[in-house]
């Protein structure tokens, strides 16, 4: 069986992983995650997965590891009007961006890339979400409690946000962080399977 490792800090892509009895070894690897210029939202997120997935192997083989296995890389992006929203650089740019998403729809697009070294096979998975009104008062006690400060769009929809989740189309788990269909069906390619660890039938 392929040993999976995943290069990302995400403590949801561990935990959606783990909940399809996927195991994983984490794997540091930093890119640089600015977007070039007039490059659209989906081919942003699909670049930074690949990045993500071709460094957490290099570090691997730097550091001495051989042999067969996959890394894989992810990134999720928050996009309003075209505008990729990231992750916010202060309170002020926190309560603009639930300033902007009130009352709203947006896209949550996510791209999943598994690579072995010879290949590199990566899918794009876009959700469309709608809030409901977020209320200056709302938007700084949600600040406060400290959640928006290292996720996209300053929002987390499996966390205190879900209360702002009116709609959701598309999928749940790739607006967390990593869809989960989508993602079981790339590690099949790699000879990874999902549910390991139940018991024999």
């Amino acid at each position: 069986m392929t040993p999976l490792y995943l290069a990302s800090g995400s403590p949801r892509r561990r935990e959606l992983l783990s909940q399809i009895g996927v195991p994983f070894t984490p794997v540091a690897a930093s890119i640089d995650e600015t977007p070039l210029d007039a490059e659209p939202a989906d081919a942003y997120v699909e670049r930074l997965a690949r990045e993500k997935a071709a460094a957490g192997l290099a570090v691997l083989r730097a550091s001495g590891v051989e042999g067969h296995l996959a890394v894989l890389g992810a990134d999720t992006a928050v996009v309003l009007d075209g505008q990729i929203l990231g992750k916010p650089q202060g309170q002020a740019d926190a309560l603009a961006m639930l300033a902007a998403l009130s009352g709203r729809e947006h896209d949550v697009l996510t791209a999943v890339a598994v690579t072995d070294g010879e290949r590199c096979l990566s899918v794009n998975v876009a959700s469309r979400v709608s809030l409901r009104p977020i209320s200056p008062e709302q938007a700084l006690a949600y600040w406060a409690s400290g959640e928006p400060q290292d996720k996209a769009g300053s929002y987390a929809i499996q966390g205190l946000a879900a209360i702002f989740v009116k709609a959701l189309q598309g999928s749940y788990s790739a607006v967390v962080g990593l869809p989960l269909s989508e993602t079981a069906e790339l590690l099949e390619q790699f000879s990874i399977p999902c549910w390991q660890g139940l018991p024999p039938r």
